[in-house]
């Protein structure tokens, strides 16, 4: 049983990417009898199945080449869920406009619309209820080493 390791993995998957502006918010190995490798990447616009499909014969290929043919795995690409939290500083911008759920490293939680991104965080507007009565704060700036989850309030209008 080949024996995969995380860091070789991260490089064949950096060359399976090459310039296509997407990026890795994340990679598990299980440890089992068929080890199953799951890659989640998100890019500017999201990620559509035809570069998931791309993505994943590519990483395919270099598997093939760095670990032969006869390898056991399971490989998955995929893209963040609606549900999953924002966890690289790249998946902010595509969001603006959106209400955000925020866990700060304070222990305080805060919700409302993104209004911007910069390199060093993001631009918010807090929305608080009292009762049945909705108050918008004056935006504030968060950077992201305060912010220790982040989610997109799904809506259905």
């Amino acid at each position: 049983m080949a024996q995969f390791d995380r860091h070789r993995i991260q490089e064949l998957l950096a060359d399976a990417l090459g310039d296509s502006g997407l990026y890795v918010v994340g990679l598990t190995v299980s440890d089992s009898v068929m080890p199953k490798i799951t890659v989640t990447l998100d890019g500017p616009n999201g990620l559509g199945i035809q570069e998931c499909a791309q993505v994943t014969r590519r990483l395919n290929r270099g598997m093939e080449e760095a670990y032969g043919e006869d390898a056991a795995y399971s490989l998955e690409v995929t893209s963040p869920g609606a549900d999953q939290p924002l966890t690289d500083p790249r998946q902010y911008p595509r969001h603006i406009g959106r209400s955000l759920a925020l866990k700060l490293q304070d222990g305080s939680e805060k919700t409302g619309p993104l209004t911007a991104v910069t390199d060093e965080g993001i631009e918010f507007t807090e929305v608080v209820k009292v009762k049945t009565k909705k108050t918008t704060l004056p935006a504030v700036f968060i950077p992201f080493g305060d912010i220790k989850e982040a989610t997109v309030v799904i809506s259905f209008k």
